[in-house]
Order: C-alpha cells, then structure tokens, then sequence
C-alpha cells in the first residue's frame, strides 16, 4: 500500500512538465536534494540516489530525451528503514559538466571550478519553473504525512523537505515565498530541512504541485479530524458539566441535611423550604430541571442555594 509522500510522488510524474526550461530547473531542484557533484578521474559528474525507481525512471527519461545524457546504475543497497533498495546513478563527462553548468549548481571560473550553494534565480526567473523546481525538490527529498484515522493517534500533518545544505534550503524558503506559502528551517544533523506543519499551508503546498488527488484526500481527512474533534470537545463539554452539576448536587444536598440535623428545616422560610424540598426529592436534578418544576427562574433557583449553602456554614461552624 502507498504511502501519502509515494501518492503525491507519482501524481507529479503523471503531469508531464513541458517546457526545457521548466525541465531543467526540475533537474537541478532533484539533484540538490538527491544527488551530489562528483569527480572521477578528472571527469566531472553527478551522482542520485534514490529508492522511487517511478522517480528514477522519470528523471532518467528527462535527461536522455532533452539533454542528451544517460544515467548509469553503480550500485543497489537494501534501506532497513524504508524496506527498500537504494539504487545509486551516476553520469560522467563533458556533457554531465555542461548539464552541471546549465543547472547552475556547477560554476566555472576561469582559473577552476567551484560549486554554487544556492538557487539561481535565473534557473527560476519564470513561474512555471518555479513550479518545475517544487516538483523536483520533493521528488528528490520531500516527505508528507497525514494524521492516522484513529482517534488515539497522535500523528499530524507534517510537509518536509531535506537539503543538503542550508543556503539552498534558505533559498527554497524565498521561493514558497513567492507562493504566499511560510516554511520553517532547522539543522538536522548534516542536513538542512524546510517543513511545515499547518493543513492550511500543506493544502496549497499541494495545489502548487498540481497533486489534486492528494489535495482531495487531505481535505477528506481534515473534514473527518475536525469533526471527530469537534464531537470530543462536545463529549468533553458535557461530561464537564456532568460533574459540576452532580458536586453542585451533593453540596446542596449535604447543606440541606446540616439545616435539617440542627435547627430543622421548618426553620426556613417558605422559599428557602420549597427549594430544599424539591432538591431533597431528587437529588440529580439540574438547577434548571428545579427552576421548570417550581415555576421559578434559574436565576432565582440559584440565589436562593446560595442562602441555603451560607446558612448550613454558619450552622456547621457552631
């Protein structure tokens, strides 16, 4: 069964990004958050790894039918933690360095070569490659989870993605930002990552990414929390009431019976004797339930408590 990140994953490779410009910074958005520059021999190069073979195919097509270049699998190990194979692709050469270069992740000098840590903002100058560098930041290192229907469950909404550095996850917050979309960003060990935790933020999030299936099952699941949310806060309200009405209850009562031991209940005028009479003939009645019967206001029913309670505190003190 798929997971909610794996739904979203691959309703992004089912829309087709069109434009080579749009290709391109999809590219170096999935590069930065799942690849890493790398040299052999003199040649340069980049390495991905990822365990979405969909993602891997997809990107691998990217390359080959726009730019040109093929990726070569170096390597497969098995992640305890997912329960799936890593597979590792590297591409080497004149033709990698220029990709590199075009990605702007890959600077040349002059005098050498030099890595850019940030996000060009030519690679993203229009807004369609906005969305494109999105789509390839979360397939290379994005993450989403939703609560778990159970009512016990303490898992949330949570939206992440995984950089390698911060500078690039610094950038990618500006970008979302272009979006009205406000991401946090905090270290994880080595890694850099931007996440939200707001259903609100996470719901456009997913309207960005054109993951409308995705968007439609959110909202279902926060139709579902917020009215099972709003039923506990009712079931809490009424159980609350619950037990103020019955210590309320058992405190009239137990006045009513100190007035009664000591200098008896006739001593009362015929108000306070009416009150505590009909409280004496049930003793799980709401104060509103004694108002209806004796024709009275709650109000009224309240005040005149109040006199039975002061005169059984004075008495008991004696």
């Amino acid at each position: 069964m798929q997971n909610f990140t794996e739904e979203i994953k691959n309703e992004i490779i089912k829309n087709p990004i069109g434009d080579k410009c749009c290709k391109l910074a999809a590219l170096s958005a999935f590069i930065r958050t799942s690849g890493s520059v790398i040299s052999k021999q003199g040649k340069f190069g980049f390495e991905i790894t990822t365990e979405n073979e969909r993602t891997a195919e997809y990107f691998s097509d990217m390359l080959e039918e726009e730019f040109g270049l093929s990726l070569n699998v170096t390597g497969a190990k098995f992640d305890i933690l997912s329960g799936r194979d890593k597979l590792t692709f590297e591409c080497l050469g004149d033709d990698a360095e220029k990709f590199l270069s075009d990605t702007e992740i890959l600077k040349n000098n002059g005098d050498g070569k030099s890595l850019s840590f940030g996000i060009s903002e030519k690679l993203i100058a229009k807004d369609c490659c906005k969305v494109a560098y999105i789509k390839g930041v979360f397939l290379g290192g994005g993450s989403c989870t939703l609560p778990e229907e159970s009512v016990l469950s303490r898992t949330g909404y949570h939206f992440e993605i995984v950089f390698s550095n911060k500078i690039a996850a610094s950038d990618f917050c500006e970008l979302l930002c272009s979006f009205e979309i406000l991401a946090k960003l905090v270290g994880r060990k080595d890694s850099a990552v931007v996440y939200v935790k707001s259903k609100e933020v996470i719901s456009d999030i997913l309207h960005v990414l054109s993951a409308d299936n995705c968007l439609e099952k959110l909202n279902k699941i926060v139709e579902l929390k917020d009215r099972t949310n709003n039923a506990n806060r009712v079931n809490n309200c009424s159980v609350s009431n619950i037990d103020k009405t019955v210590t309320a209850s058992v405190n009239q009562v137990r006045a009513i019976e100190i007035i009664g031991d000591t200098v008896g209940l006739q001593s009362l005028n015929k108000m306070l004797f009416e009150v505590a009479e009909a409280r004496l003939a049930d003793k799980n009645a709401s104060i509103q339930e004694l108002a209806d019967r004796l024709s009275i206001s709650k109000s009224c029913i309240n005040h005149r408590m109040r006199k039975i309670l002061d005169l059984a505190k004075s008495l008991d003190k004696d």
